[in-house]
């Protein structure tokens, strides 16, 4: 079982099936997750199940079921769901979850992401490495019996997730949703069926081959339907939700995609005028018009590494009320610190409801940089050519939150390594095209020559 190692990833397990993660190795971790919960949770005697639309979710996770049933702790099974609806479920409920899904990645991965109760995260070094090691060590199967029963939560999830909101405010806005065959084929529509908007979902089938396009909204060329289909029915927005339907990116009545880091600021602002002076968390790469826009609205800003348990435990620390990533992600206090797509999008609908202005006017004041993206290059040994990157620029204000970001006088980058491949992540943001261009390129040729 030494070649599982690998789907042990620093937030959540992802893995080919059957290659890698089939029913005996979900029996396992199912055993693992029990052990750790009756640990740290002891006076937990039952966890939640649910489970994506890939072919593989309902068998892998009745597997896993068998395992947490032999620690002897009950299950309750959700049913398909998608990750932002266990999230709710176990805040709900007081009770650790996990669900299975590979989320963005094809179709031929399947994967399982946890929460301890009250939606606290899980990663690597609470609880996901002890279960590798557990798995790999072939630890003893448990002999003790438990229960599963089934519990349909999509209502009360609807509820909550309309609560962001002041219905009355809402107007019959035209809205282009692509659920890309994924869980937002399930959850938007229950969501949306008694507001006044005026819906068409794309790809609503749940269909884990995902036979239209990928469920990665990051990537442009997964947008490509949804932005002619905004403009073929001059919607004023349009939805992109990933595979779990725990991300959403907008697309503007132009049909051109927002920005995670504009969708940040917008939802920021919202938050900042009903709660004036309230903390607001995002990470490292957000663009700098996030902290500018919290600061201007009298809120306070905290820069965060990346990644989902880094967010949710500074903003347990520091009492935010909502933070944001680049990357699609939207933490909400009142969400038990976790992230939301559809919550997010709602309040972006309502903001719009209320401008007499198009998404693309609404949104101009919080796209005054010009940013690359995330751009991944591979390399050899990242730590090396951080530190050679890190020396060319001595001179100017450097911090290692998060990798290396540099802040010149007309630009700021960052160059983090990947947790799990040979890359560098790059991102670079410039208040003009002469500094982005002139940067970028020194930058790209100083990793091109130290990257082996």
């Amino acid at each position: 079982m030494q070649g599982l190692t690998s789907i042990f990833k620093a937030y959540d397990i992802r893995g080919l099936v059957p290659e890698q993660l089939n029913s005996d190795v979900a029996r396992s971790i199912g055993e693992s997750w029990a052990r750790l919960i009756k640990k740290t949770e002891p006076e937990t005697s039952c966890v939640l199940v649910g489970r994506d639309m890939r072919p593989s979710g309902e068998e892998l996770a009745s597997a896993f079921s068998e395992g947490v049933n032999a620690q002897s702790l009950d299950v309750i099974d959700l049913g398909l769901c998608s990750t932002d609806m266990l999230y709710f479920a176990s805040g709900h409920l007081q009770l650790p979850g996990s669900v299975f899904t590979a989320s963005h990645n094809p179709s031929g991965y399947n994967g399982i992401k946890f929460c301890f109760s009250e939606a606290r995260p899980v990663s690597s070094d609470t609880g996901i490495e002890e279960m590798r090691d557990e798995v790999l060590s072939k630890i003893a199967t448990g002999d003790g019996s438990g229960s599963i029963s089934q519990l349909n939560l999509l209502e009360e999830f609807a509820n909550h997730v309309k609560s962001f909101v002041d219905t009355d405010k809402l107007k019959p806005l035209r809205v282009v949703a692509d659920t890309a065959n994924g869980m937002g084929g399930l959850v938007v529509p229950a969501v949306f069926s008694d507001l006044p908007f005026q819906i068409e979902i794309m790809y609503q089938d749940l269909d884990g081959t995902f036979p239209n396009h990928p469920a990665d909204p990051i990537q442009p060329e997964n947008l490509v339907d949804l932005q002619k289909r905004v403009l073929e029915t001059k919607a004023d927005i349009g939805l992109a939700f990933d595979g779990d339907a725990d991300r959403v990116f907008l697309v503007d009545e132009k049909a051109k995609p927002v920005s995670g880091s504009v969708t940040t600021a917008l939802v920021a602002k919202k938050v900042l005028n009903e709660e004036p002076g309230a903390t607001i968390v995002h990470n490292l790469i957000c663009s700098q018009i996030v902290p500018e826009t919290i600061t201007q609205m009298g809120g306070r800003a905290v820069r965060t590494r990346v990644g989902h348990s880094y967010i949710k435990k500074i903003m347990a620390d520091e009492q935010a009320a909502f933070g944001g990533e680049h990357s699609g992600h939207y933490y909400f206090r009142d969400n038990f610190r976790a992230d939301s797509g559809l919550i997010a999008a709602l309040i972006v609908l309502e903001e719009l409801s209320c401008a007499s202005k198009p998404l693309s006017l609404l949104t101009e004041p919080f796209s005054p940089y010009i940013a690359s993206g995330e751009l991944n290059i591979e390399v050899e040994e990242s730590s090396k050519v951080i530190r050679e990157v890190s020396k060319k620029y001595s001179n100017y204000s450097q911090d290692n939150l998060d990798g290396l970001t540099v802040q010149l006088q007309k630009c700021w980058f960052n160059l983090r390594p990947s947790n799990t491949e040979p890359l560098l992540r790059l991102n670079l943001e410039a208040e003009d095209e002469a500094s982005y261009e002139t940067t970028l390129q020194e930058v790209m040729d100083l990793i091109e020559l130290n990257k082996k």
